[in-house]
C-alpha cells in the first residue's frame, strides 16, 4: 500500500503540465508532433531525455538538453528572436507582436509569416482551416512557442 501511495505522489510531482503540439488542425493522439514539458520540447509523446529536441533556459533556446552557451540556437528578447546569443539587429530572425509572426524586424503586413489565434498557427494572415500549420492545446511561454515554431517549421 505504501508503494502505491509513493508511486502516486511521485507521478503527481514529476509530471507537470504539458502541452501537445499537433499536425495541422488535428487533436488526435496519433498526430502529436511534439510535447512541451518543463521548458523542454520532446519528439511526439516521448518523455525520454534522448528525445529532447530543444530546451528553454531563461530567454535562450538550446539545442537538445544542453545548457552550454555553444548550444544556444535562438534568444528571445522583447518579442524579437535573435540568431544564437546575438544582440545585433542584423541577427533578428523574427518579430512576434499582437499574435503575428513577422519576418526579421518588420511589422508590415506583407512580412507576416503566421498568425496565432485560439491555439492555432495559420500561414500568413489566413483564417482558413486548410492553412493551419499546427495546433497547440495549452499555454506556452513565448520562448517555448518560438522553440516549437522552429521545431515544426524547420524540423529541428
Amino acid at each position: 500500500m505504501r508503494w502505491i501511495l509513493f508511486l502516486a505522489l511521485f507521478m503527481a510531482v514529476s509530471s507537470g503540465p504539458e502541452v501537445k503540439i499537433y499536425k495541422g488542425t488535428s487533436t488526435f493522439f496519433s498526430d502529436v508532433l511534439y510535447t512541451v514539458r518543463d521548458g523542454k520540447v520532446y519528439k511526439e509523446r516521448s518523455a525520454f531525455s534522448s528525445d529532447i529536441v530543444c530546451s528553454v533556459i531563461g530567454h535562450e533556446i538550446h539545442e537538445g538538453d544542453s545548457k552550454f552557451t555553444s548550444s544556444v540556437r535562438y534568444t528571445v528578447r522583447d518579442g524579437k528572436v535573435y540568431k544564437g546569443t546575438s544582440q545585433y539587429t542584423s541577427d533578428i530572425l523574427l518579430t512576434i507582436r499582437d499574435g503575428r509572426i513577422y519576418r526579421g524586424t518588420s511589422t508590415y503586413s506583407k512580412d507576416i509569416l503566421a498568425t496565432i489565434r485560439d491555439g492555432k498557427v495559420y500561414a500568413g494572415t489566413s483564417q482558413y482551416t486548410s492553412d493551419i500549420r499546427f495546433t497547440f492545446d495549452g499555454p506556452l511561454l513565448l520562448e517555448e512557442f518560438v522553440a516549437v515554431w522552429f521545431a515544426v517549421m524547420y524540423v529541428w
